[in-house]
């Protein structure tokens, strides 16, 4: 290779890390979502007196939001574009939740949590389609994967900072802190984040998508198998329709399926699992250390998980990263030292949050250009009523004292559930018009 090819190759590894981070950044702001209500809830019950359905509602709203916003902003990203999706969605996200900081009660509150929800919600599926679409050869579920550590990294973050801040300048700077990001993150966005070549390929403008393949290290040809060529160009009555067709019904449907149990176990135990070991009888200190040791082990699963899934495949990956968590949940309603209980929180964490996150590596690798946002907006939205869903169950058994260990009994089927589903799918991939491969760019001397 010569020094050409391999300056080149230099260049386009360090551009592509760009949307790499910028990607995992605005991923972080979903951590940061998940736990900021729990962690300024004290606060706002005492200024306004809320009740317990109250607080409920104020946790709820959020999710709602979100799982509008994935379904609808993941159809529009294959319409407008990657780069533009999510640019706004960070924008939105970011200035709503610094108007939570102003809101004047519960009701102004509520609704600011909802429209911030539609912004974020549309998030995440775009960071996946990007990230995929900028990643390696066969390296997508460990791009996917390593991306998503972004979650939990913005989950620990904002609970230790919630006592810091909370206790001390009161709830309502947590919302001003949270939007801040923004104020760098967007200009970064804007310089050095560019649109998908293959989106940019599927819409018509392979001038376009050849000068980012050229600058990223990508390679524009032709796929193996055609897909409905209206997908992406009808509108989002076209795009939803392929996503629906007879070719991708099955997985379409199993898809849904897994995430709803995948995000139930994810927020259900994010919610309850301190309160379900606590009715066991475990002295777990306070709730943060125990919620970290879940999100650790849910770092330290993302991290092993990529890797398994580009060797194996995503779908047999998922399906034994599903089976896994569901023997550990059940694991867990065995009594043990406290040391152990740990130990088995954090093995817990490892399979749980991963299974997830496997669910939408596959869908990105197994949906063309035309439909891969879409289908990761209904993988996520289809998730975020399992994520509504999987609180409310969890705290009616807590509530009727029942939650140890039937509680544990019930995330281990879902878990099953999960399993079951995802092993259904259909995994023959269909690229779009043109796929995008990278590959290292040779130089006018030598070869790649």
């Amino acid at each position: 290779m010569s020094s050409t090819s391999t300056t080149a190759g230099g260049t386009s590894a360090r551009a592509a890390g760009w949307v790499a981070a910028l990607c995992w950044f605005a991923v972080l702001l979903d951590g940061f979502d998940l736990v900021v209500v729990p962690t300024t809830l004290s606060g706002l019950s005492a200024d306004w007196d809320l009740d317990a359905g109250g607080a409920s509602a104020l946790i709820t709203i959020g999710l709602v939001g979100m799982m509008v916003g994935a379904l609808s902003i993941g159809t529009l990203t294959d319409l407008v574009g990657r780069r533009k999706a999510l640019i706004g969605a960070v924008i939105a996200f970011s200035a709503l939740t610094a108007l939570c900081a102003l809101a004047p009660n519960p009701f102004v509150f509520g609704l600011l949590r909802f429209l911030a929800g539609l912004g974020l919600g549309g998030a995440l599926p775009t960071a996946i389609a990007m990230v995929n679409e900028f990643s390696r050869g066969a390296r997508g579920g460990r791009a996917t994967t390593t991306m998503m550590t972004g979650y939990h990294v913005g989950a620990v973050a904002t609970s230790a900072l919630g006592i810091v801040v909370v206790g001390s300048i009161g709830w309502r700077w947590m919302y001003v802190i949270g939007a801040l990001p923004a104020l760098v993150l967007v200009p970064l966005m804007l310089r050095h984040l560019p649109e998908s070549a293959a989106y940019l390929a599927t819409h018509g403008r392979r001038a376009e998508a050849e000068d980012v393949a050229r600058r990223y290290g990508l390679e524009l040809e032709q796929p193996a198998a055609p897909v409905d060529a209206q997908a992406g160009t009808g509108g989002a009555t076209a795009t939803l329709r392929a996503l629906f067709s007879s070719g991708y019904l099955r997985t379409t449907v199993a898809i849904g399926v897994t995430s709803f149990m995948g995000l139930l176990l994810v927020y259900g135990l994010n919610n309850w699992l301190p309160g379900i070991m606590r009715e066991a009888g475990y002295d777990l200190g306070a709730q943060l250390t125990f919620l970290t040791v879940l999100n650790v082990g849910a770092v330290a699963g993302l991290l092993v998980a990529g890797g398994v899934a580009d060797r194996i495949g995503a779908r047999r990956a998922g399906v034994a990263w599903f089976a896994a968590a569901a023997l550990l949940l059940a694991l867990l309603s065995i009594k043990l030292p406290l040391a152990g209980i740990y130990v088995m929180v954090f093995l817990t964490g490892c399979f749980v949050f991963s299974a997830q996150v496997l669910v939408y590596a596959l869908v990105s690798a197994n949906h063309p250009p035309q439909v891969r946002a879409t289908a990761l907006g209904w993988s996520a939205g289809a998730g975020r009523i399992g994520a509504i869903v999987g609180p409310i169950l969890a705290g009616l058994l807590v509530g009727a004292g029942i939650a140890f260990p039937w509680g544990f009994y019930m995330f281990a089927v879902v878990g099953l559930l999960g399993a079951a589903a995802l092993a259904v799918t259909v995994t023959s991939r269909s690229s779009g018009p043109l796929a995008v491969r990278p590959v290292v760019p040779s130089g006018p001397g030598g070869s790649a």
